[in-house]
């Protein structure tokens, strides 16, 4: 029987926990909560609500009844796989990641389910000699961040710092 992974689990409630509490702070008590709502907090980043009806970079677009529950459904079994393999891990490090791209997309899934499109809020943007508000990101939140976060460190043991298998021997006697 394998054991559960608490590393991995722990972390998806935290960051599930985190994302719905920033969520409701930056919506309620804030008041960011309509399209066009803006508060710098430094020169470099705002709060920014944006609700967004796609997934990833704007793809997808569930502007509809229909395709905002196909879209929750195709979360929700990428998710369920998430925590399958998180399941399925040994490697603590790993369940930590998968447990961060689980909380997170839970997060997001929520949101869809309870609004019809995710909350985002974090407005990152740059002073460059091209451009005086340049943004490496579009508006994002904590589970996007945790997603992402919780990918790179599995693609980076995936490439760099995971265990090979040892070489098959040749038998020398045959």
């Amino acid at each position: 029987m394998r054991s559960v992974p608490r590393t991995g689990l722990i972390a998806a409630a935290a960051l599930f926990a985190g994302d719905q509490l920033t969520k409701w702070v930056v919506t309620r008590p804030l008041g960011i909560a309509q399209a066009g709502d803006v508060r710098e907090i430094v020169p470099f980043f705002d709060l920014r609500f944006v609700p967004n009806i796609g997934i990833s970079l704007g793809l997808l677009p569930a502007d509809g009844h229909l395709t905002r529950w196909a879209l929750v459904l195709l979360t929700g079994a990428i998710a369920a796989g998430v925590a399958v393999w998180m399941w399925r891990e040994r490697n603590r490090a790993d369940q930590m990641a998968l447990g961060f791209v689980l909380g997170g997309a839970l997060g997001n899934i929520l949101d869809r389910a309870r609004f019809g499109y995710v909350i985002d809020f974090a407005d990152l943007h740059f002073p460059t000699p091209w451009d005086p508000q340049w943004r490496p990101f579009l508006v994002f939140n904590l589970a996007d961040a945790a997603i992402t976060i919780g990918v790179l460190v599995l693609l980076v043991r995936a490439f760099l710092t995971r265990d090979k298998p040892d070489a098959p021997v040749e038998n020398i006697h045959a």
